[in-house]
């Protein structure tokens, strides 16, 4: 599959691998529409990538995310690459950071699709790219909302692209390991496969470009997260979560 003349709707685009993605995607012919938070990194976002537009959003209001996909008009894919992230173990909760990241992860995420899926199905066409984390695979301690919230839109992939089958518009899920951002910058702890964003990007151009379903990356760091889905309670707590 081609990207060269489609145009494209990127949501948390300004920095780290959405930017990654933009420019790889640029490279490759798509028009493109970045959104994110800041104006200001995206502004000089796209300033790198001639003809880019930029629509600064917020995710969490349901208003701007309508407004916004009314102001740019049809779109033949749509890649969301939106998330927020604080490390927090259950027993030292923040709710609002907790319900921030359930909003703009997985709420935002949902708040996006209604503003532009029922256009792809009315047309039969369009392409529609989630990423969700191999954190999603199963729970992790310190992972308070993250985890759910990718967990969340991974299911909301497969959700889709059961309906979505043979209907003309493509759904993919991209399930990224580490990645060096300022999120993953928070963490304390050892990330093993720590890739950098562009290196992440890549894998999600091989999926883009391709007919597969969902990529999680990189490839060996993946098999532990999906292989620890077999694994009974009492051996994956004793594994992950230590006490």
């Amino acid at each position: 599959m081609t990207l060269e003349g489609k145009r494209y709707w990127l949501v948390g685009a300004s920095e780290g691998l959405g930017l990654a993605l933009a420019q790889q995607m640029h490279r490759a012919g798509a028009n493109l529409i970045l959104s994110a938070r800041s104006a200001d990194r995206l502004a000089e976002a796209c300033a790198t990538l001639p003809g880019a537009i930029a629509a600064p959003l917020d995710v969490s209001d349901g208003a701007a995310v309508a407004a916004v996909a009314a102001q740019i008009g049809p779109i033949d894919g749509m890649v969301w690459l939106a998330g927020v992230y604080t490390p927090m173990p259950a027993d030292a909760l923040d709710g609002a950071a907790f319900v921030q990241m359930c909003d703009v992860n997985f709420t935002g995420c949902a708040r996006v699709l209604g503003a532009v899926l029922p256009a792809m199905v009315a047309r039969g066409s369009g392409h529609i790219v989630l990423t969700g984390s191999l954190s999603g695979f199963r729970g992790l301690p310190g992972a308070m909302g993250y985890q759910a919230s990718k967990a969340g839109v991974m299911a909301l992939a497969e959700c889709l692209y059961a309906d979505l089958r043979g209907t003309g518009i493509k759904v993919q899920l991209a399930n990224p390991g580490f990645i060096r951002t300022r999120l993953t910058d928070k963490n304390t702890f050892a990330m093993p496969f720590l890739m950098e964003p562009e290196a992440a990007a890549a894998h999600m151009m091989t999926l883009m470009t391709g007919e597969a379903f969902k990529k999680s990356f990189p490839v060996v760091f993946s098999w532990l997260f999906r292989l620890s889905q077999f694994l009974p309670d009492w051996a994956y707590y004793r594994m992950f979560a230590p006490k």
